[in-house]
């Protein structure tokens, strides 16, 4: 009996060990909230990419007239040169949603305005911050605050946190604004009706409802209300509910080297005045944020990306591409200035030279409608060459792309060159670019296969690079 009941628990000890083991080897580990994905640094760069969630607002991450821009967005450019990383940005409204996806390793990194707070901690791990504010009561002016005086607006207005027991504020979803409110209460010793807005609507969503009417009522940070009130004038942001605050990046807990990295590099930005810089240009310059917001090519409010989309998207559906892929080529081209002269000669909205421009009827090429259809026809001539060297449209694309820039002769001599050395001919990245790279050395512009001679082809590599980057970013945020 002995015998047996020692041989029970062994079975049972050896079960343990067994699942203890499947739970180290299954990659997440469980945490209070679910799953955590166990992806740290080094399966990042194996991967060979940074996931960054943010959300798609005026402050964070935007396109103004064609640009990706964003105080998210530039750090982000910067910190993937640090890990020497390309970043992945993937948008989101929900704040919760933003957790979760982290968590489940559908994202690497919240690159957002994160409050920093103990009911946050229990889900990630937060980066040193990179800024510190305060949280502020959004409120509105009378409707004849103008003609009023100071004391007399004030008068009209709550100005203490003791004066909002029995009010109803609006406040973002999944916010840090929820728990400070509920800690208010305590402190005034009164109920606040405190209504959770639906997930999808931003913090400036909320603001723009106050500054219109449409609630009294809601909470913000200090950086971010203030620049809303630039645009608002009949808002008040004075009020202040919480102390300073820590603004923060949030990872994994288990990406624990990731987070001591990102910890370093923020550290080293801030000693930096560029960190300083892009802070103000976002956070400081008011104007400049309610100028962006009044533009007619603020993407975030109207979807514009400048004043020809409606004849870029005609004529993209007759070259049978995205017209936001396009768009992007005349951004990187002219930035859509129908009187942008290039070093070399090129001119017009699609800086056509001369000899292109008059080929493909434009006898204008500074007229932006005559530049955007004979550029078209251009694009149309390229494809349609590269088809039969190019099967996939995709990876045509980048041809096309390649040879507007520089001329189909050099991209056949960086073909020629790869099939030589036993690249893939047929494949841009890694592959035809590089050779592209290598026409600017003597051992391969000189080589027999080669017909055009010397080439600088990093300008070119760049190109294709920068215009598919921004035309992903075209994506993710325009429909």
């Amino acid at each position: 009996m002995l015998f047996a009941f020692q041989k029970k628990i062994f079975v049972v000890v050896i079960a343990l060990l067994l699942l203890q083991g499947c739970k180290f080897r299954g990659g997440k580990e469980p945490d209070n909230n679910g799953e955590i994905a166990n992806i740290d640094l080094a399966q990042i760069q194996k991967r060979g990419k940074l996931i960054a969630i943010t959300g798609y607002n005026a402050y964070s991450y935007f396109i103004y007239k064609g640009q990706p821009m964003g105080f998210e967005y530039e750090l982000l450019e910067r910190l993937g040169k640090y890990l020497n990383l390309p970043v992945e940005i993937k948008v989101e409204s929900s704040i919760e949603q933003m957790f979760e996806k982290l968590n489940k390793g559908e994202g690497d990194l919240i690159a957002f305005n994160l409050t920093v707070n103990k009911e946050r901690l229990k889900k990630v791990a937060f980066t040193h911050y990179l800024t510190v504010t305060t949280q502020v009561l959004v409120q509105r002016k009378p409707k004849n605050w103008r003609r009023m005086r100071l004391d007399q607006i004030e008068d009209s207005l709550i100005t203490s946190p003791l004066d909002l027991e029995g009010k109803t504020i609006y406040v973002r979803a999944g916010s840090s604004f929820i728990s400070r409110l509920r800690h208010l209460e305590d402190e005034i010793g009164g109920d606040i009706n405190i209504v959770e807005a639906d997930s999808s609507l931003s913090m400036e969503d909320l603001i723009e409802m106050v500054a219109k009417g449409k609630i009294d009522y809601t909470v913000a940070d200090k950086n971010v209300a203030e620049l809303n009130q630039a645009y608002y004038p009949n808002l008040d942001v004075s009020l202040e509910i919480s102390l300073p605050q820590k603004i923060a990046w949030a990872v994994r807990k288990t990406s624990k080297h990731l987070l001591d990295t990102i910890n370093v590099w923020i550290k080293k930005m801030r000693r930096k005045s560029e960190y300083y810089v892009i802070y103000n240009k976002y956070f400081k310059s008011r104007l400049a944020y309610a100028r962006r917001r009044r533009s007619e090519f603020f993407t975030l409010q109207t979807g514009r990306i400048s004043k020809y989309d409606n004849l870029i998207k005609k004529y993209s559906a007759e070259l049978g591409w995205d017209w936001r892929l396009v768009a992007s080529l005349i951004y990187q081209e002219s930035q859509f200035d129908p009187n942008a002269k290039s070093w070399a000669g090129a001119v017009g909205i699609m800086q056509l030279m001369p000899q292109t421009a008059k080929h493909f009827g434009a006898k204008n090429p500074r007229d932006p409608i005559q530049s955007l259809k004979a550029g078209f026809k251009y694009l149309s001539w390229l494809n349609d060459f590269w088809k039969s060297y190019i099967p996939d449209n995709n990876e045509r694309i980048k041809f096309v792309l390649a040879s507007y820039n520089i001329g189909f002769g050099h991209i056949l001599d960086a073909m020629r060159l790869a099939q030589k050395y036993k690249a893939n001919p047929h494949v841009w990245f890694g592959n035809v670019e590089k050779f592209l790279l290598l026409k600017s050395k003597k051992k391969y512009y000189t080589d027999p296969v080669v017909r055009n001679g010397y080439c600088a082809g990093k300008e070119t590599v760049k190109y294709v690079r920068e215009v598919l980057a921004r035309y992903e970013h075209y994506r993710k945020l325009i429909s």
